[in-house]
């Protein structure tokens, strides 16, 4: 079995902590091997990891014991729950760790990827190239194999070379461009709407036509303010509910 080794983390000052470090560890904890070590490192040694103080580290934990990914014990230490994230919330937070956090954890399918060009709404995304390389992915619960949400994501054809589909089968997309291909993200727009199931949709997530579904919209931007990135996903309703969360400071 192997250790259990969190990603690291460019702290973001403007951004809660202890909210930074538990959304970054909640990647980790989503994203690991299936060999992976299910006992987290001490809470000293992921505070000096993430370069924050215990009592910072403690906040981050305590925040992921509450949404049942951990579980603490005295003297034994802090072990992850398997299995854990059921019906969870489509957040709107404000960091790219956020995003990744939140599109971690199910078993994926890659279904395919394929050339092919840039019309419709992916057009204002993409005024410079004709052609983006577009991969599509399922996502399945991982105790169920209840398929959950599937998933669009248009890219850059000069950023798809650098890709490898395994990689998509592991992490998300953000994870992907960031941290494999060595993408600078500037930033992150989130939209989320109800819609109807359409076809394709229905018969990949096991609903009826027309039922209800949340349709999330992510377009991701480099540090340049171009456009890496569309990602569209599609969850089903009766799986997931929308919550945004405001930074006051």
């Amino acid at each position: 079995m192997t250790a259990f080794a969190p990603d690291s983390l460019v702290l973001n000052r403007k951004l809660p902590l202890w909210y930074q470090v538990s959304q970054s560890l909640r990647a980790s904890i989503l994203g690991r091997t299936p060999d992976a070590s299910l006992r987290l490192p001490t809470e000293e040694q992921l505070a000096e990891h993430y370069g924050v103080s215990v009592l910072t580290m403690r906040q981050a934990l305590k925040e992921l014991e509450g949404e049942g990914l951990i579980s603490r014990h005295r003297r034994r230490g802090t072990f992850i729950e398997p299995g854990a994230m059921r019906g969870a919330p489509v957040r709107l937070l404000g960091s790219v760790d956020a995003i990744v956090a939140q599109q971690s954890g199910d078993r994926t399918t890659v279904l395919g990827q394929e050339t092919t060009a840039v019309s419709g709404e992916l057009v204002e995304h993409f005024p410079d190239t004709p052609e983006v390389v577009t991969y599509r992915r399922l996502r399945h619960d991982s105790e169920s194999g209840e398929p959950t949400n599937w998933a669009e994501n248009a890219v850059r054809p000069e950023l798809a070379g650098a890709i490898d589909p395994a990689d998509l089968a592991r992490w998300p997309m953000t994870k992907v461009i960031r941290d494999i291909v060595g993408v600078k993200i500037s930033r992150i727009t989130d939209t989320v709407e109800a819609r109807l199931a359409d076809p394709v949709t229905a018969e990949l997530l096991q609903v009826p036509l027309l039922s209800p579904i949340l349709h999330y919209t992510g377009v991701t931007y480099d540090e340049g303010g171009r456009v890496v990135d569309v990602a569209r996903i599609r969850y089903r309703g009766d799986r997931f509910s929308f919550t945004v969360t405001v930074d006051a400071h």
